[in-house]
């Protein structure tokens, strides 16, 4: 209980830090001398984490008076469990706008947030059709899906172009040279799986949705619902079970996370596992996430294919 009680407290004081910094620092304003609402030279945009740097990236490519910064570490992967740090605090105070995944992903930083009011927000996820987990939340994953990512890219771009009129051209011609990628991308993928008869797979934890939703594949059983919240054995044995049952022979990991309980379910099936990035983590560099799905493109083919 010591231990737990120590924990809280340490949490709480940090919680206290972090709120005095935020009001002892004075966010920097998009204002003019007059005190009305202007665009400076310079803008500093943060984004929250690895994919949504990735798409504000091809948004800002090449744009002068533009400094992007990324909040985590591109290896951070999703945010499940971040937790700001002083340095993060520093990069906040320093944005004009901060770009967010949205459906909940950043959740843990509302009370932070709500001590910026000059801040301006653009939730990348806006007006897209989300998918509820099991406990009635939102699931966060949007960018795993082409479609949903090509839509997280116009929002940044038609949000920034609102924000920053003087580059609004530059946003929207960015814009749309990086979504007519993403769309070829998206028709040479469906012209690789879409005459796959079995779509029945095994997914690692709970990323896959909208990118199934959209390619039409069938998730039978989710492994793990967080990573590293191993399941319980009753829980692998279901997993098992079912995977006999329908005969389903394909399992995807993710290369961000250790997958023993991934394992266990082949040795115990037969089935194969094969490696498809969530893309939420990667190199800083705008074709990073073209790169990453042309890849899991090939590992999609191989791995439908063999379950017919």
């Amino acid at each position: 209980m010591s231990k737990m009680r120590n924990s809280f407290i340490i949490r709480l004081l940090t919680l206290i830090f972090l709120l005095l910094f935020l009001s002892a620092c004075g966010n920097q304003t998009m204002k003019g001398e007059t005190g009305k609402t202007t665009v400076p030279d310079n803008v500093v945009i943060v984004t929250t984490f690895y994919p949504i740097y990735i798409e504000a990236a091809n948004v800002t490519k090449n744009i002068p008076g533009i400094k992007l910064i990324n909040l985590a570490p591109p290896t951070a992967g999703c945010l499940h469990n971040y937790q700001l740090n002083p340095e993060d605090l520093k990069k906040l105070d320093e944005a004009d706008i901060l770009v967010i995944n949205g459906a909940g992903m950043e959740d843990f930083m509302d009370k932070i947030i709500s001590q910026l009011p000059k801040l301006k927000i653009i939730d990348a996820s806006k007006d897209i059709h989300l998918i509820k987990n099991q406990d009635g939340t939102y699931n966060p994953h949007v960018w795993v899906s082409i479609t949903n990512a090509i839509k997280q890219v116009e929002n940044i771009g038609e949000q920034l172009a609102i924000l920053d009129p003087i580059r609004a051209d530059r946003y929207a011609a960015n814009t749309e040279a990086y979504t007519t990628k993403l769309a070829n991308l998206r028709f040479r993928m469906h012209q690789a799986i879409d005459n796959v008869d079995r779509r029945d797979v095994i997914v690692f934890h709970d990323a896959f949705p909208y990118f199934a939703r959209e390619f039409k594949l069938n998730i039978i059983s989710v492994i793990e619902s967080e990573p590293g919240a191993e399941p319980s054995a009753a829980e692998l044995s279901e997993t098992i079970r079912i995977a006999k049952e329908t005969g389903t022979r394909v399992i995807f990991t993710e290369p961000q996370y250790q997958a023993r309980s991934a394992e266990t379910v082949a040795r115990e099936t037969g089935a194969k596992l094969y490696t498809f990035d969530t893309a939420v983590t990667g190199k800083l560099e705008t074709d990073a996430y073209l790169n990453i799905m042309e890849k899991n493109m090939d590992i999609l083919g191989d791995a439908l294919y063999q379950n017919e």
